[in-house]
């Protein structure tokens, strides 16, 4: 799902990281941050709420940026709304402008798969990057 968002991208280097490889002078030195977690009991995992937690270090260095989230889990009851919920408070409080879902694949509050990604959720990943892309560049304009 994250290299699907990424391909969206336009006109700006996406790099795709695992939570555990990301600092937050990468969060700081992003355009725009798309946060991506399994659905753990109906939040985010441990290590993406480690990063999280963490970025309380940074509070007021990620204003402005975009900010999107997407998730998976394993059964349809799982808890997808709060984990993207979760993730895009955390952005929120970090003064991030968040993009939901684009209206044409659901318009919520991110991506979700329920088991492997099929192709549908695939090009909603693409499109979600790509608004994200097309956002942070005009924002990155101004």
């Amino acid at each position: 799902m994250a290299k699907a968002i990424a391909s969206g991208v336009k006109e700006a280097k996406a790099e795709v990281k695992k939570v555990s490889d990301v600092s937050l002078k990468d969060l700081e030195q992003a355009d725009a941050i798309v946060l991506g977690s399994p659905t753990h009991f109906g939040t985010m995992s441990e290590e993406m709420k480690k990063l999280i937690n963490n970025s309380v270090k940074i509070r007021g260095k990620l204003e402005n940026k975009m900010g999107a989230a997407f998730t998976s889990s394993g059964a349809i009851s799982g808890g997808n709304e709060t984990t993207l919920i979760s993730l895009l408070q955390a952005m929120l409080i970090h003064g991030m402008i968040v993009v939901g879902d684009p209206i044409k694949v659901g318009g919520h509050y991110g991506v979700v798969a329920i088991g492997k990604p099929d192709k549908e959720v695939l090009e909603a990943c693409k499109a979600l990057g790509g608004r994200v892309g097309e956002l942070a560049v005009k924002i990155a304009a101004r």
